[in-house]
């Protein structure tokens, strides 16, 4: 019996955003979101949540840990706009307002498997120094509108921005019918794997999107 092609293509993510080094700051939670082209749509899972608020612990002064889990699945016909995910940290200022304390993005591993992504974080900063001045008495500090233009970049070429603190980011990767769309460019020999020949694998490379 001839095997149909299929139409469309699997990625699913599964993992953890597992904590994050901000040595100035403490008593942090994260949110993040995926972002994602046009061709692509989630089929399961969620595309955004919230970490529950986390402390220092004792032993690692620097180390926030929240092991909050990620799990979802998205379709697409082409990698065109491989999924990105976006995480922002917030916590508390001087006076208890809730201000963010790091935007960060790192595309979705192309590769199967397991993988962990430290991502490096940053804030905008005020042009002037009296937006400054001000930003800091009012307890309003720069924040985008939309987290999701850092995955974006438009635009972010005219903003300031200050790094610090990374956030650790672990990700189990399996794909479907990759192969047999034609993006594949991994060796050979990886078609003869029972991952493979089932649909599902945790050995392809997809299309290389350098």
């Amino acid at each position: 019996m001839a095997t149909s092609n299929p139409s469309v293509f699997l990625l699913s993510v599964n993992g953890q955003i597992e904590g994050a080094n901000f040595p100035e700051y403490d008593n942090l939670y994260c949110k993040y979101c995926f972002v994602y082209g046009h061709d692509w749509a989630p089929t399961s899972g969620l595309e955004e949540g919230i970490t529950q608020i986390t402390c220092k612990g004792i032993e690692s002064s620097h180390k926030l840990i929240w092991n909050f889990p990620l799990e979802t699945t998205f379709k697409s016909t082409n990698p065109s706009g491989w999924p990105q995910l976006v995480v922002s940290v917030y916590g508390p200022d001087v006076f208890g307002n809730d201000v963010v304390r790091g935007y960060g993005a790192t595309h979705i591993p192309f590769t199967p498997g397991q993988h962990t992504r430290t991502i490096p974080m940053f804030v905008p900063e005020p042009t002037w120094r009296l937006q400054k001045f001000t930003s800091w008495l009012l307890g309003r500090r720069p924040e985008y509108t939309d987290p999701k233009v850092v995955a974006q970049g438009e635009g972010r070429e005219v903003t300031r921005v200050r790094s610090q603190g990374f956030v650790t980011v672990s990700f189990h990767i399996t794909t479907k019918d990759i192969k047999r769309l034609g993006y594949d460019t991994g060796p050979s020999s990886l078609a003869n794997t029972p991952s493979a020949t089932s649909g599902w694998s945790t050995g392809d490379q997809p299309y290389n999107m350098e």
